[in-house]
């Protein structure tokens, strides 16, 4: 009987060794793919983050080039400063400067 015993004893080690090691696999996977999730919510959130600044760097853009219109800058002109768009007899044309 004593021989049978230990045989017995290797194979449950076998099979104990089997199980920690399946248990401790299925950890590791389970610990990456929570890992790639909070990765992928990270990415996410910056892909968001980077689309709402190029959102407002349009806007920005739009408002810069309707501020800069001559539409927009003619009667500012006129109502601050005094000044008018000229005619013909006002303008002076200088020739060019070669270096």
């Amino acid at each position: 009987m004593e021989e049978g015993r230990v045989n017995r004893i290797p194979g449950v080690l076998r099979v104990s060794f089997a199980v920690v090691t399946l248990l401790g696999s299925l950890s590791l996977v389970t610990w990456r793919q929570s890992r790639a999730l909070e990765s992928l919510a990270g990415l996410e959130s910056l892909q968001r983050q980077t689309s709402l600044a190029e959102a407002e760097r349009v806007e920005l853009v739009r408002t810069i080039q309707a501020l800069e219109s001559r539409v927009r800058v003619v009667p500012a002109a006129r109502e601050r400063l005094g000044m008018h768009l000229a005619v013909t007899e006002e303008m002076v044309f200088l020739p060019e400067v070669k270096p």
